[in-house]
């Protein structure tokens, strides 16, 4: 048993999906930056989209979490 509570809990699972949406943007603005590019390179941008993608499944991850937490009866 935890001894984390239920609001404790979603206050760590929100904290940490607001953090990956601040980078979830970082990569975004990257990714306008390097298209801003008059040679932007495919590989950069391949990497940059890999880690939206990554950072999209981490937050279905903890929506998922959250929803589970939220259910919790205390």
């Amino acid at each position: 048993m935890t001894a984390l509570k239920k609001e404790d809990k979603i206050q760590l699972i929100d904290s940490r999906m607001r953090n990956l949406e601040y980078r979830k943007y970082g990569l975004e603005l990257d990714q306008i930056v390097e298209n801003a590019k008059s040679d932007p390179e495919q590989d950069v941008l391949d990497a940059i989209s890999s880690g939206i993608s990554e950072i999209d499944t981490q937050l279905s991850a903890l929506t998922a979490e959250l929803a589970a937490v939220n259910a919790l009866t205390e």
